[in-house]
């Protein structure tokens, strides 16, 4: 595995073989995708940290999904990709969905983790308070977001029973610097929904049974929109689906990267 520094992004590239780029959610880094790496081998593997996020350079002007979208396909031009799967979480299934309408001769496939297609009108107050919790309060805010998103966003089995995903979950929420996050949520906040219908390549859509950003109803609604496309929700699992299930994830990917013949 190599790490590039592609105008200020960080991108972990690893193995050879068709392409599969890597997009993570609000508060999700590169190792959002690690517990999927196995059923993504015989790839060329591409794991972005998205503007202001994890290793990539502080951020302190105003963020877009529009600025996500383009800095993804500046690291395909760089790499030389033209044509790859492309796997979302969370926010991250917005910035795919754009690249999939906006540049469609890029996308292959779509495999989206925790999907939608933006934040409800009534949850977007919400995270642009946290972007000014985030702005004004610093590392301290941090920490309390991050309980806070460990609290609301998983599974009560994965309370129960798995509590190094717990604090998996909790670092990759902590390791963002104040200013990234919170440019981040407002980015979040201030989506809008690009044209689904359009989409025309292979797409899953995976969710989890409690997953309360990307319920199941609104993940089926999703997917009634995109043709052809599939919807597998797993039992016992929040939003942060590949922590919380990543052998059920891995078992999905697996058999939508290679179907049966």
């Amino acid at each position: 595995m190599s790490t590039h520094f592609i105008e200020g992004l960080a991108v972990e590239v690893e193995g050879e073989g068709p392409a599969v780029v890597c997009v993570h959610g609000l508060g999700g880094t590169s190792n959002t995708w690690t517990p999927l790496m196995p059923a993504l081998q015989g790839h060329r593997i591409i794991r972005i940290d998205l503007p202001g996020s994890g290793r990539s350079v502080r951020y302190t002007a105003e963020l877009s999904i529009k600025d996500m979208v383009d800095a993804v396909e500046t690291v395909c031009r760089h790499l030389d990709v033209s044509e790859a799967v492309f796997l979302g979480h969370s926010m991250g299934t917005i910035v795919c969905q754009h690249i999939a309408t906006r540049k469609p001769s890029l996308v292959k496939s779509l495999a989206l983790f925790g999907p939608l297609l933006c934040p409800p009108d009534a949850g977007r107050p919400g995270i642009l308070a946290r972007a000014d919790k985030a702005a004004t309060g610093g590392s301290a805010a941090m920490q309390e977001i991050a309980d806070a998103i460990v609290a609301g966003a998983t599974s009560r089995e994965t309370k129960e029973t798995q509590p190094a995903v717990l604090a998996l979950v909790r670092e990759s929420v902590m390791r963002q610097t104040p200013e990234g996050y919170g440019q981040s949520c407002i980015a979040l906040a201030r989506a809008q929904a690009a044209a689904v219908e359009e989409i025309a390549v292979p797409t899953l859509l995976v969710t989890g049974d409690q997953d309360g950003v990307a319920p199941v109803a609104a993940v089926e609604a999703m997917a009634a929109r995109i043709a052809g496309s599939r919807v597998a929700v797993l039992a016992g699992c929040g939003h942060w689906t590949t922590f919380e299930r990543p052998m059920e994830c891995t078992q999905e990917l697996n058999q939508f990267l290679r179907p049966a013949n």
